[in-house]
């Protein structure tokens, strides 16, 4: 057995808490330690030690998941990347950035601002989130309809590997066709391949001015005829829907009263390009069209940058507002002309099953994204609705399936989605991502029983 690495270590019970859990509530975290390695090499010394010992590591970043991707509910040793943010290139020609794992993915943001450039992708956890979270679950967030998912905006990684081997991936290349890029095999990995230390990320031009709609939309069917029009009116970055509770829950916990006069069953916050005000008068006629069509029934534009951000706070803030009521959520996805039909069939079994439940809908509507938020009862015990909602699952699933989506858009498997893999991936891909991990990780020193059981 070896020695254990000179990294510095907190086992308090505060402290084995904090770290050793994420946004989920379901799992009582016991780590047996909190590790804080300042180099890739502390990372190495720290999975060969694992190695030698018998032990078991859990990699934490921001802890923002929500499928309990990190939490580390049996004596694990946790390695938070926090102390690791430092910016080690911004290269102006690219443009990319190099950064620490732990660096906050907001600070990413900052930077690039700085320097006149843009980092795009972005959620509502980005002040918290760190890069080498953000990577390892492929996070999504607000704009994936124009910009994509993190995937398409790294260029390049360092990650240790389950063997402590350190793999420089890709190397910040814009083409490299030197055989299979290994780095795209981290990114979703969700930590069960490796522990990612650097990143080189991929930076772009500021987008011109925003302006954002919010809208009040007639009915369900009346979405996609919106996206549709909308998208051929104006140059769309965002949109993003939520529902009359979710309106509801966002009054309640901000004290703020909704903009708009009229109550509909479905909202939409819309972003668009509007550059100098430019496209304000395509955007009116466009929201004109779609009330005379009768898929709209009410709506504001924003005429300012200031009512821009409170237009979008309406589906920011429904996470946080959403979060004393230990929301049992699903975030699934299905092709995007296929979302009216597969949320109101989900809609219809949820009813059918749990009429009691509060649901809570939200999510980005443009690229089939959508987030189902199972509110616990207040009179309710944790255990008793989640063994409920555990039951309502399959059935959740099974109709992901039968309309060809997924149990998981963009916030990973982890402990939570992990025994219902199968409803998304097919035996032939899942004994492939076995073979994966006993490349990588022979030992199975990485992440234990998140998303392979």
């Amino acid at each position: 057995m070896s020695a254990f690495p000179d990294i510095e270590t907190l086992t308090d019970a505060q402290s084995l808490l904090h770290y050793g859990r994420d946004w989920t509530r379901f799992w009582t975290p016991a780590p047996e330690r909190v590790v804080f390695p300042r180099s890739t090499d502390d990372v190495v010394a720290l999975v060969r030690w694992a190695g030698s010992s018998d032990r078991r590591l859990v990699p934490s970043g921001g802890r923002t998941g929500l499928s309990g991707g990190a939490v580390a509910p049996g004596g694990e040793v946790v390695v938070s990347l926090e102390k690791m943010r430092r910016q080690i290139e911004l290269d102006a020609v690219e443009p990319s950035l190099t950064v620490e794992a732990g660096m906050p993915v907001g600070e990413v943001q900052r930077t690039a601002r700085e320097a006149g450039l843009f980092y795009p992708v972005d959620w509502a956890a980005a002040g918290s989130s760190q890069v080498g979270g953000s990577i390892a679950t492929n996070a999504g967030g607000i704009r994936v309809l124009r910009y994509g998912m993190t995937r398409q905006w790294v260029r390049g990684l360092v990650v240790v590997d389950g063997r402590g081997q350190v793999l420089r991936l890709n190397r910040g290349l814009v083409k490299n066709n030197s055989g299979p890029d290994l780095g795209q095999l981290m990114i979703g990995s969700e930590g069960v391949l490796g522990i990612i230390t650097e990143a080189t990320l991929a930076l772009t031009r500021p987008p011109p001015t925003q302006s954002v709609l919010l809208l009040a939309f007639a009915d369900l069917a009346a979405l996609m005829p919106a996206l549709a029009a909308l998208q051929k009116a104006l140059s769309l970055s965002a949109f993003e829907f939520f529902d009359r509770r979710s309106v509801a829950r966002v009054e309640a916990h901000t004290g703020s009263s909704f903009p708009l006069a009229e109550r509909a069953d479905f909202h939409a916050v819309v972003e668009f390009d509007d550059p100098d005000g430019a496209c304000t008068d395509a955007a009116l006629q466009a929201f004109e069209a779609l009330v005379e069509a009768g898929h709209v029934t009410d709506g504001i534009l924003s005429q300012s940058e200031a009512q821009a951000a409170e237009l979008w706070r309406w589906r920011e803030a429904i996470t946080e507002s959403i979060a004393p009521a230990t929301p049992y959520k699903n975030d699934l996805s299905v092709r995007v002309s296929r979302v009216p039909g597969f949320l109101g069939a989900l809609e219809a079994l949820i009813a059918r099953h749990y009429p009691e439940f509060e649901v809570v809908w939200f999510g980005h509507i443009g690229d089939g994204n959508l987030h189902m938020n199972i509110l616990c009862p207040e009179a309710m015990d944790v255990a008793d609705f989640r063994a409920a909602c555990d039951g309502l699952s399959p059935r959740v699933f099974a109709l992901v399936r039968e309309y060809q989506g997924s149990i998981s858009a963009e916030h990973g498997v982890g402990l939570l989605k992990r025994d219902y893999l199968h409803y998304s991936r097919d035996a032939a891909e899942i004994d492939a991502l076995r073979g994966l991990k006993a490349l990588f990780d022979p030992e199975g020193l990485l992440n234990p029983g998140k998303l392979l059981a």
